[in-house]
């Protein structure tokens, strides 16, 4: 059978970049970069960003360009006779499982929100308790939670089933042009409110009170953490997007333009909340919290509120879903592959699948309510320590190793497809900074996550 490739070159960015583009683009990074000296931390973030999560996007991609397979049979394709570097595709495959085990849920959420606001639930001036109790109120219902989880994984699967050109990159185009337009309209909005330059100066401008405060050490190690997990490396789920693309342009190119767009986004989303929160003079927050308490209060009380709030939850809805049909995308290349399935039969096994594996982490707020994981964890919260903490950097090490010693694919072979095609080209000196010093920096972003 031929493997199917990418209609455009915009198609596969695109596509990549939301893979890329998540949650935490939005309820992480502005926080992070407001409580880390601003400015300061932005410039540690993009310098990470090129030091770190280029190198080893270009190395999953390069693994998947060069064999033009999915996580498992890529190394098999490239790992040399007798070795083992394929186990590790199994680990790809069980990440993206585990890490669609409680995404759906979320992106459930931001789809049950855009509905709340544009049916109206929220209305202008809903006392701060009524929109506070709205997102407990959901988390305790899972026959609600269920829902939107099951629309989001029936759609994603939908979307899947028409293959890749018709079905992922013709949806993610349109998705994801909608969602730059979106977050530039609502960044305009900010700039409006009484106070903006207020909120700009806070999550932008360079604080080195700030840096004093926090430490510099800390600062550095936040920017570091930021720029690596902000891309979703090692699971595979760039490597599926590699075996689709062309040869006619250079890996490093590439991947510097979806650092770039993911970057946007991040950045972006700051200029819309924070603004909004200096305006209202609210303290912004990160995580849940932030998006699903911080952000409607302040819509139910600007004018036009609901709105903005539906256009909000329609950005996040894109953002999330993006990533949801990438992974799923690259679950069904990987049955496709490795079991000879068709199409059709891998997204109905696939989709049922994480149907019911999703359903624990909605029980996990509700009836198992008292169930305790990992470090007293509730379930979503344990499922992401596994996904963020342990099989992201472990798995980026394992490709970076792969790509760069002799033990593995080796750093020429590696090179020479990095550098095919046309576009920015990486130097061979880099060799003893990918073998040196990369491998010790994810070393340590891993054992701090384990920690």
């Amino acid at each position: 059978m031929k493997r199917e490739n990418f209609r455009s070159r915009i198609g596969f960015l695109l596509v990549s970049a939301g893979c890329a583009i998540g949650i935490g683009n939005v309820w992480k990074f502005p926080y992070v970069v407001g409580e880390n000296g601003g400015g300061v931390f932005v410039l540690f973030y993009l310098l990470f960003l090129l030091c770190m999560g280029v190198p080893v996007l270009t190395m999953e991609l390069a693994v998947g360009r060069a064999s033009r397979k999915s996580a498992v049979l890529g190394y098999k394709a490239l790992e040399r006779p007798g070795a083992k570097w394929h186990i590790h595709g199994w680990f790809c495959v069980a990440g993206c499982c585990l890490l669609m085990m409680y995404y759906t849920t979320v992106s459930g959420w931001m789809l049950d929100y855009f509905v709340k606001f544009l049916s109206g639930s929220f209305s202008p001036g809903m006392s701060a308790e009524a929109v506070g109790s709205a997102f407990p109120a959901m988390l305790s219902a899972p026959g609600e939670m269920g829902l939107w989880m099951a629309v989001t994984v029936l759609a994603g699967f939908a979307v899947c089933s028409f293959g890749l050109q018709k079905g992922l990159e013709r949806i993610t185009t349109v998705m994801m042009s909608a969602l730059m337009v979106l977050m530039v309209i609502l960044a305009g909005h900010s700039f409006t409110l009484p106070g903006a330059g207020e909120g700009v100066a806070f999550y932008l401008l360079p604080d080195f009170e700030k840096v004093r405060q926090v430490g510099l050490g800390k600062v550095i190690t936040a920017a570091m953490n930021q720029s690596f997990f902000t891309l979703s490396l090692g699971i595979g789920a760039m490597e599926i997007f590699g075996s689709y693309m062309s040869d006619r342009h250079s890996l490093g190119g590439e991947a510097v333009r979806i650092c770039a767009m993911d970057t946007f986004v991040a950045v972006t989303a700051g200029l819309i909340i924070f603004p909004a929160c200096f305006s209202f003079g609210v303290q912004p927050d990160s995580g849940p919290s932030l998006i699903f308490v911080t952000l409607p209060n302040i819509f139910v009380n600007m004018s036009g509120g609901r709105v903005w709030g539906a256009l909000f939850f329609l950005f996040m809805t894109f953002a999330s879903f993006s990533t949801v049909i990438a992974v799923f995308e690259n679950l069904l290349a990987c049955c496709i592959d490795n079991f000879g399935w068709s199409r059709k039969k891998a997204v109905l096994i696939n989709c049922a699948f994480i149907l019911i594996a999703s359903i624990p982490c909605v029980l996990g707020y509700n009836i198992w309510s008292e169930l305790s994981l990992i470090g007293g964890r509730d379930v979503l919260d344990s499922e992401d320590f596994l996904v963020s903490n342990l099989l992201l950097p472990l798995g980026s090490l394992i490709y970076l190793l792969f790509c760069v010693t002799k033990w593995g694919w080796g750093f020429d072979h590696y090179l020479a497809e990095a550098n095919r095609g046309e576009g920015l080209k990486l130097s061979p000196k880099f060799k003893y900074f990918f073998r040196f010093a990369l491998p010790p920096l994810i070393l340590i972003i891993l054992i701090q996550g384990l920690l």
